[in-house]
């Protein structure tokens, strides 16, 4: 009797071993999938930078395969750089492809680039033969013998800890600091390569871009902060500015107030007392928990009625409406649904580089950039539903705590 009932435990546990091991062995297939031609090709591109930068070896995790990419990053990766590189540095590529040695001999670019034409990515391979080009370029340089200085390395160590504790997903942006590093390496430019940087990943609207503003980028950009002030010759008379203009709410009582062309009579907005023709300005704004609009107006932008405050209206705005939608106001609208909703927004504008970007300052991430080329006078321009929390414009001088836990890494 003793030796059925220790068979019919025995059994279900043989099972149970035998799913496990099953298991096992499936997990381990899976990691060991072979990767995407495009893949392989970055981490070729990834060992070729680490070779020439000094102090390059976060590109080691991509070489060797820490790192791995979506099949659809690597594709756009490919495709993007390529596309700046022909821009850039191909004029200076006189030798065509042909030129060089047959195809037998070729080093591991020329054999790598003919299984890629006859893959499955044969589409890729005009985008991938513009940066080997630029690929043979850069092999004449001796080993480690381009200086990407210290800003460069103090974003790239930034970015390495981030990818290590799981606030990046890859380091696909160190990847593109590096390359606009050798870009610049005997540039007049070479200091402004993170500022290049920025530029760059702004402009990128990719839901999978990183977002993560790395330290000394972030001080950058908050240097440039601006003591912003309401309007209230402008504000809804529905709002209550305060006696320093730096808060605003709705009011219980409707004031009577002189009608004029820039005054918002329809939604309740204010714009700030300065408009920025140039230069670049920066501002913190504490925002609600249910509705709230931020950003800029142009000079010839309608303030009178409910008329959409869109791009096409002369608005570059974000709002977020009923405590859930989170959207930038573009034509159609543009919905932020995979980040979490601010509580402290940032606005960079970068009026040259055609640039106004909004941030996450708890976070210090990015939230979204409107592109365009400014020709006109720029307001900034606030809005709210709140009648019992304010919406308040944070001092220039106020700049949030590092995000370090001990003492700071990057001072």
């Amino acid at each position: 009797m003793m030796k059925e009932c220790l068979q019919f435990l025995i059994e279900p546990a043989k099972k149970i071993k035998i799913r496990l091991k099953e298991s096992r062995r499936r997990v381990k297939l899976e990691k060991k999938e072979p990767l995407v031609e495009s893949q392989l090709f970055i981490m070729e591109l990834a060992r070729e930078l680490n070779r020439v930068v000094q102090r390059s070896s976060i590109l080691s995790h991509v070489w060797t395969s820490e790192d791995v990419w979506p099949p659809a990053v690597c594709r756009d990766f490919i495709v993007e750089w390529a596309a700046v590189l022909e821009k850039r540095v191909k004029p200076r590529l006189i030798q065509s492809v042909n030129q060089y040695e047959k195809p037998e001999k070729r080093d591991w670019r020329g054999h790598l680039l003919c299984m890629l034409e006859a893959g499955g990515e044969g589409d890729m391979g005009p985008h991938k033969r513009v940066i080997m080009d630029w690929t043979r370029e850069i092999r004449s340089r001796p080993q480690n013998t381009v200086w990407p200085g210290e800003a460069v390395l103090m974003v790239l160590d930034d970015l390495e800890l981030q990818w290590k504790r799981g606030r990046l997903q890859n380091l696909l942006p160190a990847m593109e600091l590096l390359i606009l590093a050798v870009m610049n390496a005997d540039s007049p430019l070479k200091e402004d390569v993170t500022k290049q940087w920025l530029v760059r990943k702004q402009r990128s609207q990719k839901t999978d871009a990183a977002r993560y503003i790395p330290h000394n980028v972030w001080n950058w950009i908050c240097d440039a902060a601006e003591e912003v002030k309401l309007d209230s010759d402008s504000a809804n008379p529905d709002l209550i500015i305060s006696s320093d203009k730096k808060r605003m709410r709705c009011g219980l009582e409707h004031r009577d107030v002189p009608r004029c062309q820039w005054r918002f009579n329809g939604w309740w907005c204010s714009a700030g007392q300065e408009g920025f023709t140039s230069g670049r300005r920066y501002w913190e704004v504490e925002v609600g928990q249910r509705d709230w609009r931020l950003g800029v107006a142009k000079a010839s932008a309608v303030r009178q009625g409910y008329r959409s405050l869109t791009t096409d209206s002369g608005y570059l705005t974000l709002r977020l409406e009923r405590g859930l939608d989170l959207k930038a106001l573009t034509v159609p609208a543009t919905p932020l649904t995979r980040i979490p909703l601010p509580r402290k927004v940032g606005v960079y504008l970068d009026y040259e580089q055609g640039q106004l970007s909004f941030y996450d300052v708890e976070k210090r991430s990015h939230l979204y950039t409107f592109n365009d080329t400014f020709t006109e006078k720029l307001f900034p321009v606030f809005g709210t539903v709140e009648v019992v929390n304010d919406l308040v414009i944070r001092p220039a001088d106020v700049r949030q705590p590092c995000l370090c836990t001990g003492p700071c890494l990057w001072t």
